[in-house]
């Protein structure tokens, strides 16, 4: 059974314990079972976040240089790279409109966002910050105490420049810093799976109180966070056949049907790596675009590009806050497109459990939004994750077939995968 069904199924029985706890149980039992479960739960989930910021610094120094590295290699990949910035930011801005519009028009249940509100803890209150303190904010004064006290927005600024000015400095020093740095990853990625291996007892065990305060409303919670998540990516993928429709380097309906294949082998693996053959063989076969472009694009496309990564954590980040109740200004949502298109980077390449928390924590800390939920929320991924995948394979071959117009077709040929 792999990690996210265990998972899964750790919700489920969590939540259902919980419920027949409430439901059945006196409450002095009740009390004492969440007695024992909340530590349990909060002991798990502090586990997971101290692996957050020297992870994700580490992914974003190894992943903006390598990025880099490539664009200045090529200039066909660094145009690549440019359409791929373009689209995160771009998704990650309809991101921030269409979520709050989708929450107005369909709100998150009262009774239970309340309940929910009332098993996960109160959320800090925010303060309202002027334009100039918003723009300060991104640089930190003082890195070390930004990172201790879990400031995420000026950590990823320092670490995107420090990974930029890595760049600049002789190969041997470079090299170093880039070994170390992967090393600290291979190791925190080592710690992460030790403490994943638990989060069927974590997750159990918050689901547990969740089920005791909030009821059976809870799982209409989840279906509801689940449905507005999968609208979100249903959006983003719209636009990328509005995308091909305006640029038009092929017609519309010809694109779409043929990357229905590459789309078929996304929404079976879950992973743009396993379907990149299929990738390869639509753009070459059935999109007839020149084999050059096809065959750099879409590898640096799977290796340093994910298309939803943005768009869908920024829907779960602006859930979670209004189950928490908290307000997000305009400086706040601007906030979360930056730290979310830096995060996007460091996300490339890891397992869905992680990439999830390493993702979505840092962007929910940059808000100002309390992460407690999400432990929750990684056990009901199973389904936003397929369309995901769908979703960044769809941008890949979208962005390779928008960097061939202008370039002679080719002929059909045997693809080579």
């Amino acid at each position: 059974m792999s990690l996210t069904v265990r998972i899964f199924v750790a919700l489920v029985l969590g939540l259902g314990v919980g419920i027949a706890l409430a439901a059945f149980a006196t409450p002095d039992v009740t009390a004492r079972v969440a007695s024992i479960a909340e530590p349990i739960g909060n002991i798990w989930l502090d586990a997971l976040q101290m692996t957050i910021i020297p992870l994700v610094f580490a992914l974003l120094f190894t992943g903006i240089a390598s990025a880099a590295g490539t664009a200045s290699a090529s200039a066909r990949a660094a145009k690549a790279l440019l359409w791929f910035a373009a689209i995160v930011i771009a998704g990650g801005t309809m991101s921030v409109i269409v979520t709050p519009l989708l929450l107005h028009l369909w709100p998150v249940p009262a009774e239970a966002a309340a309940r929910l509100l009332a098993s996960a803890g109160a959320a800090p209150a925010a303060e309202p910050l002027s334009a100039a303190q918003w723009v300060r904010s991104f640089v930190p004064s003082n890195a070390v105490a930004a990172a201790a006290s879990g400031s995420m927005l000026p950590v990823v600024v320092f670490a995107m420049a420090f990974a930029l000015a890595a760049t600049r400095i002789p190969e041997g020093p470079r090299a170093s810093l880039g070994g170390f740095f992967d090393g600290v990853v291979q190791t925190m990625l080592v710690l992460v799976d030790w403490v994943l291996r638990a989060a069927p007892i974590g997750v159990f065990a918050l689901a547990l109180l969740v089920g005791t305060r909030a009821g059976i409303a809870a799982i209409g919670v989840l279906a509801h966070y689940v449905a507005i998540v999968i609208i979100v990516q249903i959006v983003l993928i719209a636009g990328l056949y509005l995308l091909i429709a305006v640029v038009r380097p092929v017609p519309l309906l010809r694109f779409a049907r043929a990357i229905l294949p590459a789309q078929i082998v996304a929404l079976s693996t879950q992973s743009s790596i396993a379907t990149l053959p299929a990738m390869v063989e639509v753009a070459t076969q059935e999109l007839r675009l020149p084999q050059p472009i096809a065959r750099l694009v879409l590898p640096l496309a799977v290796s340093v590009f994910r298309a939803t990564s943005a768009p869908a954590n920024l829907a779960v980040v602006v859930y979670v806050s209004y189950l928490h109740g908290v307000a997000l200004d305009p400086w706040a949502l601007a906030a979360g497109v930056a730290v979310a298109f830096a995060v996007s980077i460091a996300a490339v390449g890891l397992p869905g459990q992680v990439s999830f928390i390493t993702s979505v924590a840092p962007i929910a800390l940059a808000m100002g939004v309390p992460i407690v939920v999400l432990p929750l929320l990684i056990a009901v991924e199973l389904l936003p994750d397929l369309f995901r995948t769908i979703g960044n394979v769809t941008a890949d071959l979208a962005v390779t077939t928008v960097l061939a117009k202008g370039e002679d077709e080719t002929e059909p040929t045997a693809a080579t995968t």
